[in-house]
């Protein structure tokens, strides 16, 4: 039997197939989540999408095989995007199942679970509950309900695109040309979608230049996931040689979306959280309401100042989408951007789409005559490191030697620490402003720095005399 807590994570569920969960599990996964997500909320349907790898189809059938012998209707979507699965939990007003492991290699696989109206599963909202219902499952058995339940395919991605081009239009912009990698993911679907005429979009005159748009789940080209640097290249060098106006790379399941300028310079993640924020926050002052933002803790500090210094309300939460989410829900917050290239909007259910965020960012620059790079000079007034990661063999020991570096400045009131998401040590309120995070990761012996300087001689001296120190006298992989 497969070892149930191998697979299930904090958020969802991930493993490599066949090796640790294959489609018995999935049946044992299905019924369980018709148990404890659907049925107890009365909506007694679901739908279920799926990336473009090989395992995806039959990982799917079984999971909306014991859904249905639990007495569920479920509604199958088929190929999508991570969004698209949102869009059909959120519009259809049912629970979700997306089959992806997102940017993971080829051999993984995964489910990301969703209450109806996109509201996150998680180990505090159902996940531990379909885990442990799936055990049982797998040991005993699925019982077949009174009634089995029944299984519908329909095609959404028509209704996705005109949802997002309703919420940021595009007609009136001028002429851009737009480099897309999508990295053999889901973006080789949604982007001629969204962005081209093939669901009957008007023609905006975007011309569209595609990178890696066939679908291929053994991702031959490179990695689907743009948080990489390594993964950019292609996109920067195409750019620059089609002379286009900016570049969008996608991960795998096309929930994520990186943009470059028309230099192949990447603009960073917490730039197109203060540009879209500042966007949706002006659209609720001219309908005379607040608007409040939500950032993660280790986004620049640019983007709260911008968004109080425009009037808005920012609030930060520690990393990870379940914290955004609940915080956009408790917020009412129009918006929310995570470090990562993750971005949350209240008229997309709260949830996340890259694809949104990008429409955003073509509108922007469509409606002006700067170029990219000016643009994002604005939203980029500070030198930030990006995230390194340093893999130890003691991250306390490393995580003290930092502190005591630090005693004396701590002691004498210069320098402030925070514990919140890791821990942050700030000599932002004097000169030289900085400020760095160090935050052990939840699954693998990692820790994670982020600084971020007023300029970047003082970025590079905190970044380096940081990560002496975490990796002194250790033998490191970064």
């Amino acid at each position: 039997m497969s070892d149930l807590d191998a697979i299930v994570k904090a958020y969802d569920i991930r493993g490599v197939v066949p090796e640790e969960w294959g489609e018995e599990v999935a049946r044992a996964l299905g019924g369980a989540f018709a148990d404890v997500v659907a049925t107890p909320g009365g909506a007694n349907s679901i739908a279920i999408g799926h990336d473009m790898r090989a395992s995806s189809p039959g990982l799917v059938q079984a999971f909306a095989e014991g859904a249905c012998w639990r007495g569920v209707d479920v509604t199958l979507i088929g190929l999508c995007s991570t969004d698209g699965l949102y869009y059909a939990s959120g519009s259809l007003d049912v629970p979700g199942a997306m089959f992806t492991a997102s940017h993971n290699p080829a051999q993984y696989n995964g489910i990301k679970m969703c209450h109806a109206g996109a509201r996150p599963v998680g180990q505090d909202s159902g996940l531990a509950d379909v885990q442990r219902l799936a055990a049982q499952y797998l040991d005993e058995g699925i019982p077949a309900a009174g009634d089995t339940g029944t299984r519908t395919e329909t095609d959404l991605l028509a209704d996705y695109a005109a949802h997002l081009r309703g919420l940021v239009p595009l007609e009136g912009i001028r002429p851009l040309k737009v480099v897309v990698d999508a990295g053999n993911g889901m973006a080789g679907l949604t982007v001629p979608a969204v962005l081209g005429t093939e669901t009957g979009m008007p023609d905006v005159g975007l011309e569209l230049v595609p990178l890696y748009f066939e679908l291929d789940g053994t991702f031959p080209n490179h990695e689907a996931n743009p948080l990489d640097p390594a993964n950019l290249m292609d996109l920067q060098t195409a750019v620059i040689a089609e002379e286009a106006d900016l570049g969008l790379a996608f991960d795998g399941d096309a929930d994520r979306c990186f943009v470059v300028d028309e230099k192949g310079v990447p603009v960073s993640p917490s730039a197109v959280t203060a540009l879209v924020g500042l966007r949706e926050l002006f659209k609720e002052q001219e309908a005379g309401r607040q608007a409040t933002i939500i950032h993660n803790h280790i986004t620049s500090r640019a983007v709260a100042e911008l968004v109080e210094g425009s009037g808005g309300r920012a609030v930060r939460t520690r990393v990870g989408h379940s914290f955004i989410k609940a915080q956009m829900a408790e917020n009412e917050a129009v918006f929310g951007g995570e470090h990562s290239a993750h971005y949350y909007f209240r008229d997309f259910w709260f949830a996340d789409t890259g694809m949104l965020a990008a429409l955003h960012v073509l509108r922007a620059l469509g409606e002006s005559a700067s170029r990219l790079s000016e643009i994002a000079e604005i939203y980029t007034p500070y030198f930030a490191s990006g995230e390194i990661n340093s893999r130890v063999a003691d991250a306390p020991a490393a995580q003290e030697r930092v502190q005591q570096a630090f005693a004396d400045d701590i002691a004498a009131g210069t320098v402030q620490v925070e514990e919140f998401d890791g821990v942050t040590y700030s000599h932002w309120d004097s000169s030289p402003r900085w400020w760095f995070n160090l935050r052990s990761s939840n699954t693998e012996p990692l820790l994670r720095l982020n600084v971020e300087a007023q300029d970047e001689d003082i970025m590079t001296k905190i970044r380096d005399g940081v990560l002496a120190l975490v990796r002194e006298g250790q033998e490191v992989e970064q």
